[in-house]
């Protein structure tokens, strides 16, 4: 019975103990220091030994400018010869904040010295003095504790120290000879690296770290080396100069795999450099041991050459796939190839009958689920083209219900919604837009929230729903890659139902797809009326983005790419292209970006 009356007292008491330490840090980060002071003096009381209740105490006292009080329970502390000697530092902050250098100066010099008395107490000494941005201190105690104990390594921490300093170079030789060494990853260090490094190449930082890696090059020809400079040129988007670096990379490793150089090349792709991407897919496919890796830089060369195509482009495309078909065949581990090849007779030769053969054949060989699903979506989207809305939704509901929580299942929940609407029948589209505005795919959920709004902000005004039946036929059409119908069929709607709240989905839809053929001052008036008529509209930001990326990547203007980026940055913070408009915002403005 004792016993357990004990426990029971040791539980109220740890009971206590923990309710006045969260007390104390809850007043404390509050900014409400007079109450918090009182619970972290009982704290520290009750327990003399617990050093972060001393360290909260002295904390609070400095916040509350009671330095004497921090000093007095500090000279007590110090007395104990086996004090931590962070308190010696303590000490010299309490002076600091009081503005008595040299006295501050002494308790960090005191500080450092018992570093010889226990070389480990290196780095608990260092890391306090980063803490208070005393970095020459922290130096001192890192360095004097590595040539104590040669076995101790602190120049990570010192590298960032080098840049916490501005001394960019020795920062980043101190991390190179990290990674060399296998002290740390290179993963790890270009994540600390990637803040001094901007997009520009000519930036003093970035010709630092070229000419220092070119140096490493020359003295020691590792693969590391062409690594870094590799990333260096990815970030300047000189992705010429880093596939240089990649051949390299591909032809000094050992049982190396293109898997860099893909990655490469879809990067450069996406950037718009087609002439590099097309070099290094090519060097993909004339170098490749693995089938599936050759045949898929071959379909990357294929896209590349379908972006603008003449009529002459178009038959020697045909050439290609009839050629690849016959040597891979129709197999389970080429579906690429098949879907490549249906689209491309749908949406550039316009024979969509021959595609669904294609891909009903596909079908029929031996797939997983995701495999028959790829098919599916694909085989899908070839109906919609040619019109058959109710078997594209067969295909699509069936990926639907087989993959309910997976992205391609949510990608035919949208396509369900899409080609609903593109049949008219809005509610049906509407219900399956509802479920989708949570989806996991941020574009996803993005594209079903546009969709929603556009149907439901245009069936309230008009309930005969003229106008969103027209620009359903328009948004098919655009679908069908029949552009200029698309315009003007959008053109009819722009003239017929102006002042309505489909005018301005049909200003940027019309902006998108003038684009696509060049007519950059057309889709540039189109953008600037919704952003003059429609600023308090829901696709405001949008029209903004679609502004600032045409004046960035086509019309050479960055100053005023930079002031729409810059509207979505102050005026629009729940946008969905926020990040990426803050992004290029910083990337113009020439700052570095993670």
């Amino acid at each position: 019975m004792k016993a357990l009356y004990s426990i029971a007292i040791l539980l109220i008491t740890f009971s206590a103990v923990a309710q006045e330490d969260f007390l104390a840090k809850q007043y404390f980060n509050d900014g409400d220091f007079d109450k918090a002071v009182v619970y972290y003096e009982k704290l520290a009381k009750k327990n003399p030994r617990r050093t972060d209740y001393t360290e909260a105490l002295i904390a609070t006292y400095q916040q509350l400018e009671r330095y004497t009080d921090a000093e007095n329970l500090l000279s007590e502390k110090i007395k104990d010869a086996n004090v931590f000697p962070t308190l010696l530092i303590e000490m010299g902050y309490n002076y600091r904040l009081q503005n008595l250098p040299e006295k501050a100066k002494e308790y960090y010099q005191k500080a450092i010295s018992q570093i010889e008395k226990n070389p480990n107490y290196g780095y608990g000494i260092g890391y306090r003095f980063q803490k208070y941005a005393l970095l020459d201190e922290a130096l001192s105690a890192y360095t004097k504790a590595m040539e104590l104990n040669p076995q101790l390594d602190y120049n990570y921490q010192m590298a960032r120290i080098y840049g916490e300093q501005g001394n960019i170079e020795k920062m980043y030789v101190s991390y190179l000879t990290l990674i060399s060494e296998g002290k740390t990853s290179k993963s790890n260090v270009l994540r600390n690296i990637d803040d001094f490094i901007t997009a520009d190449a000519e930036n003093e930082n970035n010709i630092t770290f070229k000419k220092i890696l070119l140096q490493n090059a020359q003295k020691n020809p590792d693969i590391l080396w062409n690594e870094l400079l590799s990333w260096l040129f990815v970030q300047q988007k000189q992705y010429n100069s880093a596939f240089r670096q990649e051949k390299a990379i591909y032809k000094r490793m050992e049982g190396a795999n293109m898997h860099r150089l893909n990655t490469l090349g879809n990067l450069a792709l996406e950037e718009n450099e087609t002439e590099t991407a097309q070099e290094i897919f090519q060097f993909i496919a004339d170098n490749s041991g693995d089938a599936v890796t050759k045949l898929n830089a071959q379909l990357n060369l294929i896209d590349i050459q379908l972006l603008d195509p003449s009529e002459k482009e178009l038959q020697t495309v045909q050439k290609q796939f009839d050629e690849l078909i016959n040597i891979h065949g129709y197999k389970a581990q080429t579906l690429q190839l098949q879907v490549a090849y249906a689209n491309f007779l749908t949406f550039k030769k316009e024979t969509p009958e021959m595609a669904v053969q294609i891909l009903k054949q596909s079908l029929e060989l031996p797939l997983n689920a995701r495999g028959k699903a790829f098919v599916k979506l694909a085989l899908g989207d070839i109906l919609v083209y040619d019109k058959k809305f109710n078997e594209a939704l067969i295909y699509f509901s069936q990926i639907q219900q087989n993959l309910k929580n997976d992205v391609l299942g949510q990608n035919a929940r949208f396509k369900v919604a899409q080609t609903s609407f593109y049949k008219g029948d809005f509610d049906w589209a509407l219900t399956q837009l509802k479920v989708l505005r949570s989806s996991t795919s941020q574009l996803i959920a993005n594209d079903a929230m546009q969709l929603s709004l556009l149907i439901s902000d245009n069936s309230l005004e008009d309930s005969t729903q003229t106008a969103l039946k027209k620009y359903a036929r328009a948004d098919l059409l655009a679908y069908q890659n029949k552009t200029k119908e698309a315009i003007t069929e959008l053109d009819g709607i722009l003239e017929n139902h102006k002042g309505e709240k489909i005018e301005d989905e049909a200003l940027l839809k019309q902006g998108k797809l003038l684009e696509s053929i060049k007519s950059y001052e057309a889709a540039e008036y189109n953008y600037q009326k919704i952003t003059e008529f429609y600023a308090s509209g829901i696709l405001a930001d949008d029209a903004h983005f679609a502004l600032a990326e045409l004046y960035r990547n086509t019309l050479n203007e960055p100053e005023k790419a930079k002031s729409h980026y810059e509207k979505i940055i102050y005026n629009y913070q729940d946008s969905y292209y926020f990040p990426q408009a803050r992004k290029n915002f910083r990337i113009l403005r020439g700052d570095a970006v993670n």
